[in-house]
């Protein structure tokens, strides 16, 4: 599945681009519309590989990013270096470009928001973060070749344990920490790509790196 369109792996469990389900992000998306009407301005779609062995969960889309060009991680600097890694790893193909016009595909991944529709400053409200797990709890299983799933930050990671039926308590959220999910999945967490995040140091390429090479290894059998 190119990340040239919207299409999705699984396009039957995307919500509508006009979905109503939270009334603060409905409004925020139609600022956003009469300010940028050319941009996509609605839920961001999976992308990706349908027959994925890894599944990325992100926060939100960016207000310029993915909300601007409707493909999730395109347009913003978590975009460059989530896909540097991808391409690093043989997990994508083509070039990164910021209007996603270099042919990028994934290959063997896909990935997902826990929150379709950006949020004001990035920061999407616990109510917003429930209702849209009806779209990522589905698509999660549908994906059924996934073995790994790696959660970008925190949100991604309490939005994935708390669609596998798990108690937070149990899965406590760390940069490379794993947790056993049912079915034989494992759940690897990472500090989001963000660009505070890698401004102040909190997240380097090479911590970045180090959780794709652990998502391989677990794919290719190996258990450290």
């Amino acid at each position: 599945m190119t990340l040239e369109s919207p299409a999705s792996p699984v396009p039957e469990l995307e919500p509508p681009h006009d979905c109503g389900r939270c009334a603060r992000l409905v409004a925020y998306r139609g600022t956003l519309r009469s300010a940028q009407p050319d941009w996509w301005n609605g839920p961001v779609p999976v992308s990706g590989d349908a027959d994925a062995w890894l599944a990325i969960v992100g926060l939100a889309p960016g207000a310029k990013g993915a909300n601007r060009t409707g493909r999730a991680f395109i347009g913003d600097e978590s975009g460059r270096l989530l896909f540097a890694t991808l391409l690093g790893h043989g997990l994508a193909s083509g070039a990164y470009d910021d209007a996603g016009e270099g042919g990028l595909r994934l290959r063997g991944a896909a990935i997902v928001n826990a929150v379709r529709c950006v949020p004001p400053a990035n920061r999407p409200l616990a109510d917003e973060i429930a209702a849209c797990r009806v779209y990522l709890g589905p698509v999660l299983a549908r994906l059924d070749s996934v073995r790994v799933v790696v959660a970008l930050g925190r949100i991604a990671h309490e939005a994935v344990v708390r669609n596998s039926g798990g108690r937070l308590a149990a899965f406590r959220f760390g940069h490379l920490a794993e947790h056993d999910l049912p079915g034989g999945r494992v759940l690897i967490d990472s500090y989001h790509c963000s660009r505070y995040n890698q401004n102040t140091n909190r997240l380097t390429a090479e911590m970045f790196d180090a959780v794709f090479v652990r998502a391989l290894r677990i794919r290719d059998g190996g258990a450290t």
